[in-house]
């Protein structure tokens, strides 16, 4: 797999946050944000797999709000890995 140049332009309070993450971590901001895009793709694809998966197999019996009264969870209301970046 080759490499291609993306340029970006972001606003300045922006990368300012994105190198304080980054220094947490140790990286470069360019590796920062590659990571964060290729962990969020991977996340879009799991959950295609998983609705795809559901689709073809059906919702398992009671999982979609069953009849033993309690509220329906309503489905992608889990917590992805990626949701505590800010």
């Amino acid at each position: 797999m080759g490499s291609t140049v993306l340029s970006l332009r972001i606003d300045g309070e922006l990368l300012d946050r994105l190198r304080s993450h980054a220094a947490r971590r140790g990286m470069s901001v360019q590796d920062y944000v590659v990571r964060t895009l290729i962990r969020e793709d991977f996340d879009e694809r799991f959950q295609t797999a998983v609705d795809e998966t559901e689709r073809f197999y059906g919702e398992a019996d009671g999982a979609a709000g069953g009849t033993d009264g309690a509220a329906a969870v309503p489905p992608h209301a889990h917590v992805r890995p990626s949701a505590g970046i800010a």
